[in-house]
């Protein structure tokens, strides 16, 4: 799902930064409104970064690829409004110690990466509307929550490569390899799903305050 460097025209990396600083400035203006103490999350937000961070660098074999977790979902069912700049933060450190993606396509793979994050901070929030806290409608919208952040991340990565590809490549080789990584994201995706429930079971279980931050 990242983009690398030289991938894309000029004028989308510039797009992308410009949708990242604008995103980054609205989570951090809605963390300075909703949180006595924005800080209080900070020690949270740093460890879930570090996961982010490591999470690509353990690859899936997906024939005819391979693929790697992405925790979008998960960063956003913990960190709420926290996830879009830990996201940011983790591509920045993946891509200048590891050239995982890129820094002319950071701010598109904060993006692709943090919106869906933020997508699924929302669609937790909608467990209350199905029991509050209880572990079931807590594992169900965890689910879909961690599904629905990295089909729309692959979804965004895909349409962005379809539209950007340079006029010297064969066209219908390259969308045919793009929808190809597109699907082997499909059972990574239900992984994702499982995965982001089970740890909210376990955080209802264990310290329930951990998902407070869903809350504001």
């Amino acid at each position: 799902m990242h983009v690398p460097d030289g991938i894309v025209p000029a004028w989308v990396a510039i797009t992308g930064y410009a949708a990242a600083g604008g995103t980054t400035w609205f989570s951090l203006d809605r963390i300075k409104r909703k949180y006595e103490n924005p800080r209080e999350m900070i020690p949270t937000a740093s460890l879930l970064t570090a996961v982010f961070f490591v999470a690509s660098l353990i690859h899936i074999p997906m024939p005819p690829t391979s693929v790697h977790l992405v925790l979008s979902g998960l960063m956003g069912v913990v960190l709420g409004w926290y996830a879009f700049p830990a996201i940011l933060i983790g591509l920045f450190f993946q891509a200048v110690m590891f050239q995982h993606g890129g820094l002319t396509t950071l701010g598109l793979n904060a993006c692709i990466m943090g919106l869906p994050a933020l997508l699924a901070f929302g669609i937790f929030r909608l467990r209350y509307l199905r029991g509050g806290d209880k572990p079931g409608p807590s594992m169900i919208f965890g689910f879909l929550a961690g599904f629905s952040g990295l089909v729309l991340g692959a979804l965004m990565s895909s349409l962005i490569l379809i539209l950007t590809i340079p006029a010297n490549l064969d066209v219908s080789v390259e969308r045919a390899a793009i929808l190809s990584l597109l699907v082997a994201h499909i059972p990574l995706a239900l992984l994702e799903g499982v995965f982001t429930a089970l740890v909210v079971l376990f955080m209802l279980r264990v310290k329930p305050g951990l998902l407070e931050a869903e809350l504001k």
